[in-house]
């Protein structure tokens, strides 16, 4: 029979030990992220300097859209609004994916200068630590005339408001932005075989976005398989924007695969993973 005069101690309940657990686990990351943002604020024209740079190319992008719709009113299927509205949703996801992981191209360098080595000895996880040892801020300048891209498209084009419709843009931009990270952490894992193939595989990232960003109608057929069912940056950003528009789309796509996004993220995750396993268990060392 328990002691009446005990004092019962505290209760601790799993749900809030879960959570602190949780936050401990994620501290020395949320302290590497925070060294390299003020690494990079520290140097402030430098920082501008990089921010102008990305905006310039943010901007070369959006004026390559305007001049071909400048001399065309229809392309692919889509008119100026439309296509504007496919750039801003790719762009945005792009730019957010390349400023957390964007920088796993740069694996070929790390593991000629035996970086990789460091981080293998260190109680994290390679992965973790490859995405938090950089954070490209300087993105920012991209991200920005992304958002404006998208605030335009969304006032001038013919949109039926609604929940649906607002869920639908979340989910996009979150999904586009996980289906670019995959591509980059995927290509990342093939370093490890490749180490100086980083051309090639920007073909998937970069190109990836590049194909993200145009009407799927313009491509061949076989092209439009690959990037909707291959490599899926077609549900990055057009296929969103055909069924928030109510547009007829890509015959080989019912406008219902808009709501899809979220499995196509986690399709091209699963082949992030595959490539990530296989390279690293392939890797054996810089060999200094």
């Amino acid at each position: 029979m328990a002691d009446p005069t005990t004092v019962p101690g505290p209760v601790h309940r799993p749900e809030a030990m879960g959570l602190t657990g949780l936050r401990e686990r994620l501290r020395p990351y949320r302290v590497l992220l925070a060294s390299r943002a003020r690494a990079q604020m520290q140097y402030r024209t430098s920082f501008v300097t990089d921010v102008l740079g990305t905006l310039g190319a943010g901007l070369a992008e959006f004026a390559e859209v305007w001049v071909i719709f400048h001399n065309v009113d229809v392309l692919g299927g889509l008119d100026f609004p439309a296509a504007l509205l496919v750039f801003a949703l790719s762009n945005l996801a792009f730019a957010l994916a390349d400023m957390v992981v964007g920088h796993l191209d740069q694996l070929p360098t790390y593991i000629r200068a035996g970086q990789v080595d460091a981080f293998y000895v260190r109680p994290l996880p390679l992965l973790a630590q490859l995405v938090t040892s950089d954070l490209s801020l300087r993105r920012v300048g991209r991200m920005s005339v992304a958002v404006v891209a998208l605030v335009v498209a969304l006032t001038t084009a013919d949109v039926s408001w609604s929940w649906a419709t607002v869920a639908l843009l979340v989910l996009t931009v979150v999904s586009g932005t996980a289906i670019f990270s995959a591509l980059f952490t995927a290509a990342g894992g093939l370093q490890f075989f490749l180490v100086d193939g980083s051309e090639f595989t920007n073909a998937f990232t970069y190109g990836g976005s590049y194909a993200a960003q145009q009407s799927q109608q313009v491509f061949p057929n076989l092209l439009r398989i690959f990037w909707m069912f291959v490599v899926p940056t077609a549900f990055v950003a057009y296929v969103p924007a055909v069924a928030i528009l109510h547009l007829p789309g890509d015959p080989f796509v019912p406008t219902w695969l808009a709501w899809c996004t979220p499995l196509a993220a986690v399709f091209a995750w699963a082949l992030a993973a595959l490539c990530w396993r296989i390279g690293t268990r392939h890797y054996e060392g810089a060999g200094g």
